[in-house]
């Protein structure tokens, strides 16, 4: 018999009980150029929206559920340290590991580097971020430090790419390296990747 509680099995749980106001809805559809406002406490995230580069210019739940998550941490969680978002999209989770104090990383392909830089320079966070392209499975570039923390929310939607991942955040972590991986199970096989 399993003695474990749910937190201690999930600890990100709590996050998604029906009684939670943190769980968003699935997102609308998108204009390009659509701008979105999010605060989280007392952090507010203005984002730039964008479908035509793919689904990462969209805010996704599990975006939004990270972003809460860590502000929920507190502002001296993430103070001074080096913060890589994988699969940053719009940046969301990257911008609010910014306010809360870190130096941030975002990162994805090439087609959602401009919205990222984009999200930096509306939100006034120039100073603790840089938007770097990485395609998971490639050698980490130079100019991508090692980082502190690594934060990923729903960037995996082509099966595929999970073992391009998983040799990602190999070649990124060390044994200090604190890992958030936020996602909604949607197919078969995430339940054989988590």
């Amino acid at each position: 018999m399993d003695d474990a509680s749910d937190d201690e099995r999930d600890p990100l749980s709590h996050l998604m009980r029906s009684d939670s106001d943190v769980v968003p809805s699935q997102p609308r559809s998108v204009r390009h150029g659509e701008l979105l406002r999010l605060t989280f406490d007392t952090i507010t995230i203005d984002l730039i929206l964008d479908a035509a580069p793919g689904c990462g210019g969209v805010a996704w739940p599990a975006g939004e559920v990270l972003a809460q998550y860590l502000v929920k941490q507190g502002l001296d969680s993430l103070q001074g340290k080096k913060v890589l978002e994988l699969g940053s999209g719009t940046g969301l989770v990257g911008l609010v590991a910014a306010m809360l104090g870190g130096t941030v990383c975002l990162t994805d392909q090439a087609p959602l580097l401009d919205i990222m830089r984009e999200n930096v320079e509306k939100n006034k966070l120039s100073e603790l971020c840089v938007v770097a392209e990485l395609n998971w499975g490639d050698p980490i570039p130079t100019d991508i430090p090692r980082p502190d923390v690594i934060l990923a929310a729903d960037c995996v939607y082509f099966e595929p790419a999970f073992p391009l991942l998983v040799r990602t955040l190999c070649d990124l972590i060390d044994v200090d390296t604190e890992v958030l991986f936020c996602y909604k199970k949607r197919r078969k096989v995430n339940a054989n990747h988590h």
